[in-house]
């Protein structure tokens, strides 16, 4: 009786269902509430779409509307002191190990969800038993699994499913994944992809690629990449129960391209992540040998090797402890100093909203025909790719 339950499955038949059950979650919570709510990316088959709602409900207790909310209040705050749950701001240890807690904290913040849960689901289930009895469905879960399992098993299953989402969500994702990783893209702030193969939470791995496309339903961007997530969507497409609004744009190279016009902004723009990721490749060697040179004229190594980093990011990022290092090597380095100061300028292009499409598209025009007169190697066969982008 406490071991076997209705099914009376073998030990390794309990694990097998254990992690079918929460990858179902996990999907459940990247396809449903987090590509199809927060980002609207896809629109899913009224099915499919109460099914992830019920599941969410049997298995995790949220409300698609406060994890919507939450969620879109991290993108529009990001890295500063609003955003619910900023590794850099609150520290990694306080966001890995208590994310959930800070959800639960945002969650009751009346201004949080009526600025950005606007959209989810109002019908009568979700006013009347998701979001009412939101508690209840893991109650009849953790019932129906010591039924099944067993009842020691059952509630071992149950764990691991009400433990699952908030470590691996709430703590792996929003923490490592602002905090530890590699990035594709030069974004405004501090997502990393944590691995390339986006297996085990579904493809929510792959976080800079996300925060660099948020509204994009495919996370995967380069062909080394593998997002589960995206691979479930194909299979509902095929089925007709899912249909992508949105993916992923592809940067076109029009090698006979080279006047600047209105096309070439806006492809700059739209790809402005890929063009400052690519203005760091581009630049990355001649900066390293330039710090090499500094480090041998005197320069502390350490600080050296941090400006590596710095040198490709936007200035009002550098840490004041780095301020005084990059200033003295920016002094005494022309090739660094207009490597450094072409990409502040280059970024701010994108930045002036109120500039005209005219406008900008000289401003754009006059930094790249500085910068193929700079004589800096590098930054010249950047700026001829620039005048590709179409």
């Amino acid at each position: 009786m406490f071991f076997d339950g209705l099914l009376n499955l073998p030990w390794w038949g309990v694990v097998l269902v254990t992690l079918v059950l929460v990858q179902i979650t996990i999907a459940a919570v990247t396809l449903y509430l987090h590509r199809g709510q927060a980002h609207s990316a896809v629109d899913f088959h009224p099915i499919v779409s109460h099914f992830f709602r019920a599941w969410l409900w049997l298995t995790t207790g949220m409300i698609t509307k406060e994890w919507a909310a939450i969620h879109r209040k991290h993108h529009a705050k990001c890295e500063t002191e609003d955003d619910p749950h900023s590794p850099q701001i609150l520290g990694i240890n306080k966001v890995l190990w208590g994310g959930v807690f800070l959800y639960v904290k945002e969650s009751h913040k009346t201004e949080t969800m009526s600025r950005y849960g606007h959209g989810t689901p109002d019908d009568w289930l979700e006013r009347n038993v998701y979001a009412r009895w939101n508690k209840y469905g893991i109650l009849a879960t953790l019932a129906l699994q010591m039924a099944l399992f067993g009842i020691i098993p059952g509630f071992i299953v149950w764990g691991i499913q009400m433990l699952w989402i908030p470590f691996w969500a709430a703590g792996v994702i929003n923490g490592i994944g602002h905090f530890w990783g590699y990035r594709n893209f030069e974004c405004d702030d501090a997502a990393r992809n944590i691995t390339r193969f986006g297996l085990w939470i579904g493809g929510e791995e792959l976080h800079n690629n996300h925060h660099a496309y948020p509204t994009s339903a495919k996370f995967s961007m380069r062909w080394h990449e593998v997002d589960l997530g995206w691979g479930y969507l194909n299979v509902l497409s095929l089925l007709g129960l899912a249909k992508v609004r949105r993916a992923p744009p592809k940067v076109k190279l029009d090698p006979t391209k080279f006047e600047i016009d209105a096309a070439t902004l806006q492809a700059v723009i739209q790809h402005r992540y890929d063009v400052l990721t690519n203005y760091a490749k581009h630049m990355n060697r001649s900066s390293r040998a330039e710090l090499a040179k500094l480090r041998d004229a005197g320069m502390d190594s350490r600080a050296a090797r941090a400006l590596r980093h710095w040198m490709h990011r936007d200035e009002k990022e550098v840490p004041a402890e780095h301020r005084a290092a990059l200033d003295q090597a920016l002094a005494a380095s022309p090739t660094l100093k207009t490597s450094f100061t072409m990409r502040q300028e280059l970024s701010k292009i994108w930045a002036r909203s109120t500039l005209t499409t005219e406008q900008l598209t000289a401003q754009l025009t006059d930094w790249c025909e500085r910068a193929e007169k700079s004589n800096v190697e590098p930054l010249v066969a950047f700026s001829r790719r620039l005048r590709c982008y179409a």
